[in-house]
């Protein structure tokens, strides 16, 4: 298969896991995946988003509970991933959700590409609003107007992952 086939196919296999083993994701496997975010493309190159690894286990279940709370639930809601790396974007550039989605995008297609998966968890853009996540920033001695764009949850799945859904009729029109 040719690198251009290979791309496809990883875009087209990449699924959301909500189930993983406990085992660490070693440091050279991590680092590959969070270059591939910094090569995200950003509005006009500004390269507004920031990403936090956290792989300490406590800073982790902090977030965790934080997020569960918003969400309104006492269920993990990183599915017990080892990893959350947390998307984050400089608010004053106007294109700063959509920097820090493509960052999330390149995140999980180059996680999925090393054998690791992946999956989107919302509620970041909450939990840096609040007290709790400010506090978490200034700790990291993270300065900045930051917006919270997403997390990124990383593991190995503790199960295959199923079939893609079926793609919708009229998702594309050709407009020639």
């Amino acid at each position: 298969m040719n690198p251009q086939e290979q791309t496809l196919q990883m875009i087209r296999t990449r699924r959301s896991i909500r189930k993983f083993r406990p085992d660490p994701i070693p440091r050279e496997i991590l680092e590959q995946i969070l270059t591939a975010g910094t090569y995200a493309a950003t509005g006009m190159n500004k390269q507004s988003p920031i990403i936090l690894c956290i792989t300490n286990r406590e800073v982790r279940d902090r977030l965790s509970r934080l997020n569960a709370q918003i969400m309104g639930t006492e269920d993990d809601p990183f599915y017990g991933a080892p990893v959350v790396l947390v998307v984050l974007a400089d608010k004053a550039r106007p294109t700063h959700v959509y920097d820090g989605s493509l960052v999330m995008g390149n995140l999980m297609l180059s996680a999925h590409a090393l054998g690791v998966g992946s999956c989107w968890i919302h509620r970041a853009k909450e939990e840096f609003q609040r007290p709790e996540g400010k506090e978490l920033l200034r700790s990291l001695g993270i300065t900045g107007d930051y917006e919270g764009i997403g997390h990124c949850i990383l593991g190995y799945p503790a199960q295959e992952p199923g079939e893609a859904s079926p793609r919708k009729d009229g998702w594309i029109y050709y407009v020639e």
